[in-house]
Order: C-alpha cells, then structure tokens, then sequence
C-alpha cells in the first residue's frame, strides 16, 4: 500500500529555497515558542518572546504574506516586549 503525502516528492529533485525556508522558519518557531514557555523570568521571557516574534515574521515571509509579516514584526517583536518591558519597570519601581 502506498500512502501520498503532498509534501513529499517522489521525484528525487532537491527542495525549493521557500520549502527549506519555510521548514527552517517552522522550526525556529516550534524551538522559541517552547522557549518562551518554559522562560519563567519575565523579562528574559520579553526578548524571548521577540525572538518567537521574528521567527513568526520570517515564517509569514516564506510563505509570502508580505504585509503579515510586516504586521508581525512591528505587534509581535517589537510593540510587545517594549509595552512588558515597560510593566516590569513600572511594577519594580512601584516596590521600591
């Protein structure tokens, strides 16, 4: 019994630059999400959440959307550590 599975060729033929780019991106954004979960300090779990961000950037990018991922580094690597990291300075100044 065969079984096709679309994303694998059977033509012997090396991947396309976008497959190994999107399957790079994937991966780098499987191992910094974990990341992010498994951070317990919050502010080191801000610029690993920046990171998970720009992996996400350059996933929508190899899956040309464009404008997402343009969207995705302005919200996610950059607006959101900013506004944590800015919480976590208010809230450690307001305990001194």
């Amino acid at each position: 019994m065969v079984v096709a599975v679309p994303w694998v060729k059977l033509s012997g033929s090396a991947p396309k630059f976008s497959e190994l780019a999107s399957a790079v991106a994937l991966v780098w954004v499987a191992v910094s999400g974990t990341a992010v979960v498994l951070t317990r300090d919050p502010l080191r779990q801000a610029f690993v959440a920046g990171f998970f961000g720009l992996g996400l950037a350059f996933l929508y990018l190899s899956l040309q959307a464009g404008d997402v991922a343009l969207s995705q580094i302005v919200v996610g690597a950059i607006a959101l550590p900013l506004i944590v990291l800015l919480s976590l300075a208010k809230v450690r100044k307001d305990r001194e």
